[in-house]
């Protein structure tokens, strides 16, 4: 890929200076050419009126003859670096600055467009100019635009001699982290979710480095993740399948008959699996978008008086006071009724579980906009700062002794984040070690 990239780049620079260069040459030759020949035609005209200044008004004027023009012929011939042709009106040369024609009868030059003198209707002959090609100013402009030419070609190719070289120092710096990168993703596919890559700067390049070390970093947290939470399943199914087992070698043995009291703890421990089990299957469906939700306008202050109502006898045993605030004015909300007491229940088995005896719970519901927030708060233990983040993850508990009497399974807030927000509100938790805890969930207000 490198190399490949090299070539583009190396092909991509030659191929724009040689363009660039291509084009100047053309646009500036053609160019000199145009005021060479523009200024070939004005030199021309100049010295055509010259000429025929000399010849007519200082001479033919003044002599009214051609006699003895031949040295004026070749003064002015020299002053304008061309050969002048004098032919009489018989076609007679009358006058010519080599004298190399004269005396030549009937002379035409088909290559030279003459020049006619007259004088009124009178003809007084023709003038040949012929220029002299290597004295001409003009050819000193062709020999310089020549040259021109020939540097603008010859400093496009060294151009494009260097701009090979910068690529070649470039596309290092730029090929050497995309070949980091790579190498990185090769190594992340084969299943090393470690890598990173450290690349400085902040353009395209180092943005793409940012996005793969948060993939790789994403990947990683993923990976363990599904890693706890195959341990956490099974630790919570040995548990209630070694009671089961237990029991049942157990009656099998005859330590224990097969009693109502054998019989019940046996279905107590089903019980523990069918919920966890349950638990699993609900937040799956949730974490998938495929629960099915029943929306229906309810009374929020009715479902919250409803939810606390099972609690009521085990925190009297707890000696923890239950209060509950609700105003009168509270609309209706589009909720699934079981749902959101789902949410509620758990949200109030956390509280029951981590608030001492002589505590207090407190359940409240305000209109926020069009949005219902119901909170459930404790003066319980709290919770860590560090433990805070990731109190909504699945089987994560603060109490890492994993005592099912204070973590229980660690899905319940999971499963009511899922399930707030498949009604399209928000669950958050505030707490502060040794201050208790606070958590609140919003629910949409019904039209």
């Amino acid at each position: 890929m490198t190399h490949r990239l090299w070539f583009r780049l190396a092909l991509t620079f030659a191929l724009i200076i040689l363009v660039t260069v291509v084009t100047i040459y053309f646009f500036v030759s053609q160019r000199a050419d145009d005021e060479i020949e523009r200024y070939q035609k004005q030199t021309a005209q100049y010295r055509s009126n010259q000429v025929r200044a000399s010849l007519y008004v200082h001479y033919w004027s003044q002599n009214r003859s051609w006699e003895k023009v031949q040295p004026l012929v070749m003064q002015t011939a020299r002053l304008s670096a061309t050969r002048i042709i004098l032919v009489a009106t018989n076609g007679t040369v009358i006058g010519d600055s080599k004298e190399e024609l004269l005396g030549v009868g009937n002379y035409t030059d088909s290559s030279v467009t003459p020049i006619e003198l007259s004088e009124g209707q009178q003809s007084l002959g023709e003038v040949y100019i012929i220029p002299d090609l290597e004295a001409e100013p003009y050819a000193t402009l062709r020999k310089l635009s020549a040259a021109t030419s020939r540097f603008l070609l010859l400093g496009g190719l060294v151009a494009i001699g260097i701009a090979l070289l910068l690529v070649f120092f470039l596309s290092r710096r730029v090929t050497y982290p995309i070949s980091l990168l790579a190498s990185a993703a090769r190594r992340l596919g084969k299943g090393d979710l470690s890598q990173r890559v450290q690349v400085q700067g902040e353009g395209e390049v180092g943005a793409l480095a940012q996005a793969f070390n948060s993939m790789a970093a994403d990947l990683e947290y993923a990976e363990q993740s599904r890693r706890n939470m195959i341990a956490d399943v099974a630790h919570e199914l040995r548990t209630p399948l070694s009671n089961i087992q237990g029991y049942l070698e157990a009656i099998r043995d005859g330590v224990i008959k097969p009693d109502d009291a054998a019989i019940r703890s046996l279905n107590e421990e089903t019980a523990v699996l069918s919920g966890l089990v349950n638990e699993l299957q609900e937040l799956t469906l949730a974490e998938a978008g495929e629960l099915r939700l029943v929306y229906q306008a309810e009374d929020i202050s009715k479902l919250v008086e409803q939810a606390v109502s099972p609690w009521q006898h085990q925190l009297a045993a707890k000696q923890i006071s239950l209060s509950v605030n609700l105003p009168d004015n509270l609309p209706p909300v589009n909720i699934d009724w079981q749902r959101v007491n789902r949410v509620l229940q758990n949200l109030l088995e956390n509280a029951v579980a981590h608030t001492h005896k002589g505590g207090s719970i407190n359940v409240s519901a305000t209109k926020q906009g069009d949005w219902v927030e119901v909170s459930v708060s404790d003066s319980g233990e709290g919770i860590p700062a560090e433990d805070l983040p990731h109190v909504f993850e699945r089987f994560y508990r603060v109490d890492k002794s994993r005592a099912r009497t204070t973590g229980g399974s660690g899905l319940g807030l999971t499963i009511a984040k899922r399930l707030v927000e498949a009604h399209g509100g928000q669950i958050t938790a505030q707490s502060k070690l040794g201050e208790g805890s606070r958590f609140s969930f919003t629910v949409p207000i019904a039209d």
